[in-house]
Parts: structure tokens; sequence; C-alpha cells
């Protein structure tokens, strides 16, 4: 007995030295998350901070080792992937109940894999319960140079029968500091992006959506954190987080009992208790992070080289300049005037004419919103050519033609709802409740991904030359019951967006060239795994140019402008159109207005600014370094500027927005800049026959002086705008 008992010692003994000796490094050139094996086989995050210069640090970094309470006989730490069921009493990563009936779960540490990636380093990580036959892997990928890491997670099992998931996160991230400030951003139709910082305390702060799709219209899946302070623009240590799920997310932010922080980004399991078969994976969202010694600035330029280079689709091709019609006509056209409005978008001088709403269905016409989504046929009374038509007058005025499309959308007044009710989500048994009119069809269904796919593939077989999709998505889920999942209604939630993903995947697959814009009722889409499938996203359908400041301002610190399209309206008729068009020219620059009801002026104003941001400004701002000068959330003024990454030229966007009585002005001091070379300073997007006022233009400074001086472009006018071009 005495000999096996040394023997079993012993064994433990070696596994103990081998897994001790076990350190994972997830680095970027300014990032280090590092993990180490426990004595036990299990596997704790151990650091995640400034990168480690000595190779011997990583040897004496300790995983922390708490008790779970007084007298207890089993200790915790910081699992790099905490489970339910076992010796941790906080928020669990993941969460299972076994075949069996079981709750509980331990994974214990089996083996890890570095490979090269497209810009970096991925690790897989792979982590088994030693009871079950259930397999965890953990990936991550390094951006070393943009300083960007993202994270999944890959879950599946061999149980004779079905497991159930309760909690599936994309990873867990572990901070320790002395204090916590987390900004998260809420919104509503027309008020994306609103900003609310708050210090966290010890238990949980819960950020989540349950609305299906157009997730992001209450909560939006990105947020900043301070460490000691709150997040600041250009200095103080900060991270920036986003999730890559249209659907229900959820951000769980627990400082336990020793003062640590756990971040936790995952699908909301909200009504999705998730049955996985045997040999199914089940993969979770990616969460990006970037973080930042010197600020939010410094981070959110790391995220929008890493997004142009690595993830958002075409991200480093060139954008359209558009008309759309939506402002202009409504529901109200035909054929020979959208003919007509083609000409305007060419003699405009932008790239594409985009048709929106209201061009489809025979039985039951698109008049209004009350009919005809799912009738993918262009109405005959309106546009007897159809698209063809279209298409061929689009030609015929030297401009693209793009075209809206709602494909997961039905009218219940529509042939697809008569031939298909089966198709639809919709509560049996039970008053139906209608959002806009419409509900949205089952797309965990395989059947209606082909349909859906179906709607893109006809229009551009029949119309190749169609160069752009506006993809809108305007309900949220509502009457929740799959007809699909029957029985196995915890799986809906999930496998509908992963039918979304099905349908884009096929989309982009047969038209990799093919550019979407990204819209849900405005802003309610904004994530990076839609951005795979979609160039731009819509921010807002709030188009007031004092609001649109603020919500561009929010998103930028997430997303690269070249990503966020702003069209000049007609909200807000109480401002110039220049103020309009200098707002709209910092982001990816469309128009939705009556050109002709512009004065001469003005219509002479918004060509020459078209030239100017095609001709001058567009390769700045889609694809340089954005510096946030001076916020419009802590004055009453806004300024950023651009700047080409050979530094060589830049572009200053100055806003008066609400300045008080004799309010003092202070110079704005660029950023960015390279301070030994001298750059001329010229005032641009002028009024015709107007000469710039400012003191500045036509006047050369250095980079030097142009950031410790900076330069007097503020006015104490409201709604008083100024461009400069640095060269």
């Amino acid at each position: 007995m005495k000999k096996t008992i040394m023997l079993i010692a012993a064994m433990c003994m070696t596994s103990a030295i081998t897994f001790a000796q076990e350190i994972i490094r997830v680095s970027t050139e300014k990032t280090d998350l590092v993990m180490k094996v426990s004595p036990k086989g299990r596997l704790y995050q151990v650091y995640l901070g400034d990168k480690l210069q000595n190779p011997a640090d990583y040897e004496n970094l300790k995983w922390d080792v708490y008790a779970a309470s007084d007298g207890a006989v089993c200790q915790r730490g910081h699992e790099v992937y905490a489970t339910s069921g076992a010796e941790d009493y906080f928020e669990p990563a993941v969460a299972v109940t076994h075949a069996d009936g079981n709750m509980s779960t331990y994974l214990y540490y089996k083996s890890s894999e570095q490979k090269a990636v497209k810009g970096g380093t991925e690790t897989v990580i792979t982590l088994q319960d030693k009871v079950y036959p259930l397999t965890v892997k953990l990936h991550y990928v390094a951006y070393p140079k943009e300083n960007v890491i993202k994270a999944w997670s890959e879950i599946s099992h061999k149980e004779k029968s079905a497991i159930t998931l309760w909690r599936y996160s994309s990873t867990m991230l572990y901070f320790k500091s002395s204090k916590y400030y987390l900004t998260n951003y809420h919104s509503d139709w027309a008020k994306e992006g609103q900003p609310e910082t708050t210090q966290l305390s010890t238990g949980k702060k819960i950020i989540d959506t349950k609305l299906g799709t157009r997730a992001a219209m209450h909560a939006e899946p990105f947020f900043e954190l301070g460490f000691d302070e709150p997040a600041k623009e250009n200095e103080g240590k900060v991270m920036l987080g986003t999730i890559g799920w249209p659907g229900n997310f959820r951000f769980t932010f627990e400082v336990d009992n020793v003062g640590a922080l756990r971040v936790i980004p995952a699908i909301n399991p909200y009504a999705s208790d998730y049955k996985l078969k045997a040999g199914e994976v089940f993969t979770t969202p990616e969460f990006i992070f970037a973080m930042s010694d010197n600020g939010m600035g410094e981070a959110s330029r790391n995220l929008h080289d890493w997004a142009r280079q690595y993830q958002v689709n075409m991200g480093t091709g060139d954008r359209l300049t558009l008309l759309n019609n939506w402002e202009n006509t409504g529901f109200d056209f035909n054929q020979q005037s959208l003919a007509e409005l083609m000409k305007d978008a060419k003699d405009l001088g932008v790239d594409m004419f985009l048709l929106d709403d209201g061009w489809f269905a025979n039985k039951y016409p698109r008049k209004d919103d009350h009919a005809g989504l799912g009738d993918w046929e262009a109405t005959k009374s309106k546009l007897p050519e159809g698209i063809p038509g279209l298409v061929r007058d689009a030609k015929k005025a030297g401009v693209k033609f793009g075209i809206w499309i709602e494909p997961e959308m039905v009218n219940p007044k529509s042939e697809l709802f008569e031939k298909h009710p089966d198709w639809v989500i919709l509560q049996p048994q039970r008053d139906t409740y209608y959002y806009r009119n419409q509900l949205v069809l089952d797309i965990s269904n395989p059947k209606v991904q082909d349909y859906v796919f179906g709607i893109v593939d006809r229009i551009m077989t029949e119309n190749p030359e169609v160069a752009y999709f506006k993809w809108d998505c305007n309900s949220v889920i509502t009457n929740i019951y799959s007809p699909y999942h029957k029985q196995n209604q915890g799986n809906f939630y999930i496998d509908h967006v992963r039918g979304i993903y099905n349908v884009l995947t096929r989309i982009h697959d047969k038209y990799p060239n093919l550019p979407m814009m990204l819209c849900s009722g405005g802003g309610g889409r904004m994530d990076y795994e839609m951005l795979k499938y979609f160039t731009e996203f819509w921010c807002s359908d709030d188009t007031d140019p004092y609001e649109r400041i603020y919500i561009q301002w929010s998103l930028s610190k997430f997303f690269p402008a070249k990503t966020m399209g702003s069209h000049v309206t007609n909200w807000n008729k109480n401002t110039s159109v220049k103020f309009r068009t200098d707002v709209c020219s910092s982001c990816k620059l469309g128009f939705d207005i009556d050109l002709k009801s512009l004065s001469a002026d003005d219509y002479k104003f918004v060509q020459q600014a078209v030239k100017n941001y095609n001709n001058s400004m567009k390769p700045m701002i889609l694809e340089g370094d954005q510096y946030r000068l001076v916020s419009p959330y802590e004055g009453s003024h806004c300024a950023i500027n651009y700047v080409s990454k050979d530094k060589q030229r830049a572009v200053l966007f100055a806003y008066d927005l609400h300045p008080r009585y004799k309010e003092p002005q202070q110079n704005v001091k660029l950023q960015g800049l390279d301070a030994a070379k001298m750059y001329t300073v010229k005032e641009t997007n002028l009024m015709p026959g107007k000469q710039s006022d400012l003191e500045c233009n036509g006047k050369q400074y250095s980079g030097d002086y142009l950031m410790k001086i900076g330069l007097n472009v503020f006015t104490p006018q409201d709604g008083t705008s100024h461009v400069l071009v640095l060269e």
C-alpha cells in the first residue's frame, strides 16, 4: 500500500512539474496576455497588461489563488474559462448540463498550438473535462502591429446524447486595478451612440439585449474601460472592447471579493438553453479588444487599422459616394422620375444612384410600409421595365446603380406570407404583435436561407451591373416562436443569427466584390462580424447635423470612418447646407436630398464639395489616422483631424455647435503631424464667391507649431463649420 501511495505521489509530482512549466503567451508589440498551467492541470490567467520585456519575468508570474471562503477545502484563481458547478462562485464562462443531468464541469489543460495567420498569430488552447468527453478550444488571434487581440471559443462533446449549454462566453478576462470605470453606449431609434460612464463596484453590471435582430437598438455591443480613472482620449490606461454578434449579446462586468474585475463577453443566454448534439461544434462570437496606456485615441486608431486590414469587407478598397432618393421621394416615384434623379446624381458628381424602399411587389404593391415586404419583384405600374430599365438609365446617365432590400422581413400583406406562413416567426394560439407592420422570417430554417440568398442572387444574375445593396433590417423579433425548431426553441435565437451568416457567406462567396451597406432602422446593427460581409453601415436615421456630430464622435472610437455612412439631408433645415455637408464629409459621404430645392449657390457648393472630397480629402479620411481633438460632449464645439499615413497631408474639421454668449475661443491643437514638416493651411468647402475669414488661411506652419499652439478656427456663431486641408 505504501509503495502504491509513493508511486501515485511521484506521478502527481511529475505531472505538476510538467504543467508548471507550461506558459502560454498571447502577445502584440505592446500587450501581453499570459496564461499558466497549475500543478493540478488547470489553466489560469496570470497577467494581462503592458508587454513584459525580460523573458525571465514570465517564469516569475504566479497564478492568484484565493480561498473560496473561510475554512474552505478548495481554492480558486483567475481561471481562463471558469466553469459552473466547480469551486468558483462567480459568473462562469461556460455552463453545461451533461447528458446524465450533471451540471458541473471541470476543465483541464490538454495542449496548445500557435500558427501564423494573416497579420498575426493564432493561439489555440485545448481544455477537456476528465470525467465527461467535453472539449473546449480557446482561440486567440494577436495582431502585433495593431495591438489588437480577438478571442472566441469552441465547445464540443462526445456524450451519448445532447448536452445543454446555458452559458457560452467568447472569452474571460481579468484585471487588477484600484478602480474600474465603464463607459457603455445606449441608444434608441435616432439616438444612437449615447455614452454613460459608471464606476464599477463589487458585484455585477450587465449590459445586454433581447431584441433578436436589430439587437443594438437599445444597448450597443461595444464599451470602454478606464483603469484607476475614467477613460480619456489621450492619456491613461484604457481598453476598447466589442463583440461581433448582431443578435442578443451580453457583457458581464463583475468585481469579485478581492477587487479583481472579470469581463465576460458572450451571446445572451436569455431563452437560449442550447441543445448541442454529439459531434457538433458550438462556436462563440469573436470578442475584439485593444489596450493602450495613452488613452482611447491610440486604441481606436489601432482598431481602425486592424479593421481595414483584416476584418471589414473590402476594407482597403475605395468607397462610392452616392445620391439616395428616400428623403426626396419617399414611396412616390416612377421610372421616369428616377431617371431624372440619376441625371442629378451625375451632375452632383457622385459615383452612384441608390434606389431606396418602395420599388417592389405587384399583388400588394409597396405604397407604404404596410404591404409588399417579401415580394421582391419590381412593381410594374411604377417600373414597367423593372430593374433592367433602371440599370440602363443609370448607365446612360453615367452613374452606377444600387438598390435597397429588406430580405429578412415580411409584411402579412404579401404573397410570400400567403404561401409560406410557416417561414415566419409567429406565436401559435396567440394574438400577433406587429412591430412596424412587419414580421421576421425564420432564417434558422435552411429553406428560408435559400429564399433570402435567392433575392440577391436573382437580382445579380439578371442584372450583373447592379453595383451596391443597402440591406435593411427594421424590425426586432416579436411573437417569439420558430416553426422550424418546434420543441427545441432554446436553439432558435442563436441558429437564427447563424442562418443570417450562412446567407451572407453564400452571397460573399459568389459576389466577393459587391459593396453592401448594413442598415437596421438606422444603427441597430453595428458589429465586426457583420462587417466581414458589408463594406459600411448606416450610423443612424437621425441626420440632423448637430446630432450626427455626437453620434459619429462616439462610433468613431470603435469603427473607421470608411465604414460609417453619412448623408446630407434636409433634417434641420435651419442649418446651412455647408454645415450639413461638412459634417457628413468627415465620414463616408453621401446625399439624400432634393437637389432641385437648393439655391443656385448651395447647389454649386455641394458640387464643389463632392469634388473636394473625391479629389483631395477622401484618401485621408478613409485611410488615414483619425484624431479626436475637441469633444462635443465637453463643450460647445467639436474638432477632429485626419492625417495621411506618411504624415504629408492632413484635414481638419471644426464645428461650432451652440456656443455661449461671448464664450472665449481656444485654439485647436492638431495631432499626428510631422513636427519638422512645414504645412500650408488652406480652407476648403467655401461657399461660392466667399473668401476664408480665418487668419491661418494660406499661411505656413510647422507641424510642431500646429500641435503645440494650434489654430484659431472656432467662432461664436451657432452652426458654423470650417474644413482645412494641410499639405
